[in-house]
Parts: C-alpha cells; structure tokens; sequence
C-alpha cells in the first residue's frame, strides 16, 4: 500500500479528521491533505510522530518498501514482530525476541544458534544441516558484525 493510502486508512480508523491529525503532529491540515493525494511525504520527524500516534513502524508508514530481517537472528519482520525501545517507539532492526527492553537477549552467537538449532530443526532439516546454515549466515547480521567489531 501507498504511503498516501496507509495514512489516509490509519487516520480515518483512529476516526480522526485531517485537522485533527496536524493538530497531533503539529503540521497544517493543508500537509496532511497534501500527504493524502501524494502530493508530498512527511519528513523523517513527523514519521515518527505518526509512527507513535499509529503504533505502527516507519517502514509500515511508508507503504512497506524494504523487506526487514531482525539483524540479530535473521526472522523477516513485520509490525508484529519488530522489537520497541524502552520508550515505546519501534526499533525497525531487531526482533522483539532477540532486543527486549533495551536489552539483546542473546550475547554469543553460539547461544544464539544453539537455540535456533533446537528450536527450528526437523526431519526434513535436520540438526547438523540447520546448524551449518546460522553458522555461515548469522555471522553476515549486522549485530554480530558489530560485535566481532
């Protein structure tokens, strides 16, 4: 979906006029209305105050453009799934289950894959198999680069 459409769609379900939400995001209602025909796209500041008026991420704001993996276990994600900062606002890079509370909960990649590996494994993906996958793809996740780092 469009960015036009996606804030078009979240500020009619919040029941919302178009004056009201520029009251909210301290813009004119002429922006919001520009923003709804796709005249113009909010600035990066004004994304995030309607990301937190929402609840909803950037990326879904901007009509999901980029498919985003967690940089930490590799999972896709999505607004369901991204992990929040301490603050409430979404972090688009991690997973909820891998960044919680501002904290990482995993601190090695062999913790990391263990679980992964005990989790994920099957018939059809055994052990050994899965284990050699997040053993060359995990160390590629922006987190761990920094880490190595």
């Amino acid at each position: 979906m469009e960015t036009k459409n996606m804030i078009h769609e979240l500020r009619i379900k919040s029941g919302l006029s178009q004056d009201e939400l520029a009251n909210k995001v301290y813009v004119t209602r002429q922006a919001v209305s520009r923003w709804e025909t796709g005249e113009t796209t909010p600035n990066t500041e004004t994304l995030k105050q309607l990301s937190k008026l929402f609840d909803v991420s950037i990326n879904t704001l901007l009509g999901s453009p980029r498919k985003l993996i967690c940089q930490c276990c590799g999972m896709p994600l999505d607004d369901s799934s991204f992990s929040r900062e301490p603050d409430g606002t979404f972090n688009e890079e991690y997973c909820k289950w891998c960044y919680t509370d501002g904290n990482f909960v995993y601190t090695t990649l062999e913790e990391l894959t263990d679980f992964l590996v005990d989790h994920m494994s099957n018939k059809d993906w055994p052990a050994e198999q899965a284990r050699a996958f997040f053993e060359e793809n995990l160390p590629r996740l922006n987190y761990w680069k920094r880490l190595k780092d």
